[in-house]
């Protein structure tokens, strides 16, 4: 946990007793003009390398910030192994799927583009921007690695042989997520869903012929993309991931 009253930033800079953190514009200005923290005050900077730790404010200009790092706080911890491949969707929903995959524990976010996928291009900077504030929110040491969108086939033909694929089939053909999780138990894995529109017919029959698949429902009501991603992070992690 983080020392009580201090801010927590990410920083991608190694921490070590005594070492120097810049901070990026962003979040410089966040603490300055926001939160109002000046020279002295407490920030618990992290990353997934270094951990947690307690540092003050050691300089303070118009345009930069840097920290001094203390004490460690808390050490590095094993992160969940959880991908979650999505087809992008509206960009307010995107937002919101992103910062909350984040707060699930999701270790890595990759888009994809499939037939029925109908969306604007996406913005990686303001995409990573709302996943390290829900980072910084949320306690946890790292943030997920975002991916450049790919077309489906095209980020499976490379697919690691060890990640299982849970493909969320919302036609009703497959198991349970519940009762798949279960089986299939700890391990690296991967959650996709669709567009709104859900996944074309000859998608599902490309995806049934991949060895590393598993096909599941989300129960009985029509979910929206963004609701069915989250659900089945919440529902995995709750069955064979870190929730245990």
């Amino acid at each position: 946990m983080s020392v009580a009253g201090a801010t927590r930033v990410y920083v991608s800079q190694t921490i070590e007793p005594g070492a120097a953190l810049e901070l990026a514009p962003g979040p410089a200005h966040h603490l300055r003009t926001v939160l109002r923290l000046g020279v002295g005050a407490a920030v618990a900077a992290f990353n997934a390398s270094d951990g947690e730790w307690l540092c003050h404010v050691s300089q303070d200009g118009r345009d930069r910030m840097a920290l001094i790092a203390e004490r460690l706080i808390r050490p590095p911890e094993p992160e969940p192994d959880l991908w979650l491949l999505f087809a992008p969707i509206k960009r307010a929903h995107l937002d919101w799927l992103v910062e909350k995959a984040t707060e699930l524990g999701v270790g890595a976010l990759l888009p994809v583009w499939t037939m029925r996928t109908q969306s604007e291009r996406l913005n990686l900077d303001r995409l990573r921007a709302h996943a390290v504030a829900a980072a910084e929110q949320s306690e946890r040491l790292s943030v997920p690695a975002l991916h450049e969108p790919q077309p489906l086939e095209r980020r499976l033909a490379s697919w690691p042989a060890e990640r299982r694929l849970i493909v969320c089939d919302e036609t009703g053909a497959g198991m349970p997520i519940a009762e798949a999780a279960a089986r299939l138990g700890p391990g690296p894995t991967a959650l996709l869903t669709g567009p709104e529109g859900g996944f074309a017919e000859t998608e599902l029959d490309y995806l049934e012929k991949l060895s590393f698949v598993t096909r599941v429902g989300l129960g009985p009501r029509v979910l929206r993309a963004d609701t069915a991603a989250l659900a089945a992070v919440a529902v995995f992690q709750a069955t064979a991931g870190d929730w245990r």
